[in-house]
């Protein structure tokens, strides 16, 4: 039994050495029908949504979390999507460090894409900073003003600022967050704080930030508190996942297309470096009812024709990936048809594993002594009692791991 208990960090980031990262924005969707006959217009109704940023210090001295970002990131997805009624999961990230650093922010904005996500996480180094403060202020006010939210009042809208310095109080224009919590206030956004490490000027500064923010304090080891449990059910969802990826067909013109097949190339890059457990969490996320959008984005034709959200025989042939667009359309529709099945199978093959694999999990963290003060648990006890205001309940079952 390959089982261990380490601390880690959520996401303690860290980033590479650049001299200026744009914000990734969100290229808005055409309403359906618009422009393409073969689009059909939705059902009304739609699933509620949770907004998620991570504010994260990505100096040196936080250089032993950035491999917990990229190992935990599926594992807080899926804890987010774990509320009934399954809502949409949306992340961004804010990462910053401080003037006279290579950068002081990058921005990363909201998306349902967890994918993309992850794969700017595995860019990230650490470096920068040692002066002590850094310039959190900054951070917030990007984080409140730069991303992407929505403006539905029943969205649940969240940052976590993650981090061991004070914020810089001296710096000419910059924005105290006072200023910017009162704006979060007004948007509907909570602010939590995550404090690393046991620093006192830190813990006061946190602590009003949190106040401020209608949001909670948490506090952490340096190496941020989480738990890391290998099953021997990671590899077996590893595979499952790595199938149910080859079931994806994209359409949409020839350059929508390779936008989308160098996207699935990019999470493949990081797919392989990363380790079985990782590729577990990712399996029960993008398996579950809020993970599709993560997996399958808005040109994947299986789904577009299954939901009816696209006539398949509308569709030109130079819409069509190969080998469907030399089909004629009985095949065309035979092979999303047994696309759609295979599809099906294999979320039910990994839903029925992730079941057994959680099972080991709280198994091996009550004979581990518990794990009510680790960073997974007081994240979840955090969007526990915050979703409830956007309709969003989480149950009494803990986060996933």
């Amino acid at each position: 039994m390959n089982t261990k208990l380490v601390g880690l960090a959520l996401f303690g980031l860290t980033a590479a050495a650049v001299t200026a990262y744009p914000a990734l924005t969100r290229t808005p969707v055409p309403h359906p029908g618009d422009q393409d006959p073969a689009i059909v217009l939705p059902h009304p109704g739609r699933r509620p949504v949770v907004e998620a940023v991570f504010v994260l210090d990505t100096t040196g001295s936080m250089g032993g979390l950035i491999q917990a970002a990229k190992d935990k990131v599926w594992s807080i997805a899926s804890t987010l999507a774990s509320a009934q009624p399954a809502p949409e999961v949306r992340m961004g990230l804010v990462a910053y460090r401080d003037r006279g650093d290579d950068y002081v922010t990058r921005v990363i904005d909201l998306s349902p894409d967890l994918d993309q996500i992850q794969a700017e996480l595995f860019k990230l180094q650490a470096q920068g900073g040692g002066d002590g403060p850094e310039s959190v202020n900054q951070a917030l006010h990007e984080a409140v003003t730069r991303i992407g939210w929505s403006r539905d009042p029943a969205v649940y809208r969240v940052v976590f600022l993650v981090g061991d310095a004070p914020p810089h109080q001296d710096y000419p224009n910059d924005v105290p967050y006072a200023q910017t919590l009162a704006e979060a206030g007004r948007r509907g956004i909570r602010v939590n704080t995550i404090q690393c490490g046991q620093q006192p000027d830190t813990r006061g500064e946190w602590q009003r930030i949190a106040q401020l923010g209608n949001g909670g304090y948490f506090q952490v080891d340096q190496a941020g508190s989480a738990v890391a449990i290998t099953t021997p059910y990671d590899a077996p969802l590893a595979k499952l996942s790595a199938e149910l990826d080859g079931t994806r067909l994209y359409f949409g013109s020839a350059d929508e297309r390779a936008k989308r097949n160098d996207a699935v190339d990019a999470a493949k890059a990081v797919q392989a470096a990363s380790a079985p457990a990782v590729l577990a969490r990712r399996a029960e996320f993008v398996a579950s009812e809020s993970g599709a959008s993560s997996l399958l984005g808005d040109q994947e034709l299986v789904e577009a024709v299954t939901s009816g959200r696209v006539d398949l025989d509308k569709l030109q042939p130079e819409q069509l990936p190969q080998p469907l667009a030399e089909l004629d359309s009985d095949a065309r529709a035979r092979v999303v048809k047994e696309t759609a099945q295979r599809r099906d199978a294999l979320r039910v093959q990994i839903q029925d594993i992730s079941a057994k694999r959680a099972g080991y999990l709280k198994q091996e963290v009550e004979a581990a002594g518990g794990a009510e003060d680790s960073l997974d648990h007081q994240v979840w006890n955090a969007v526990r009692e915050q979703g409830a205001d956007a309709g969003l309940s989480y149950g009494t079952g803990g986060p996933k791991y």
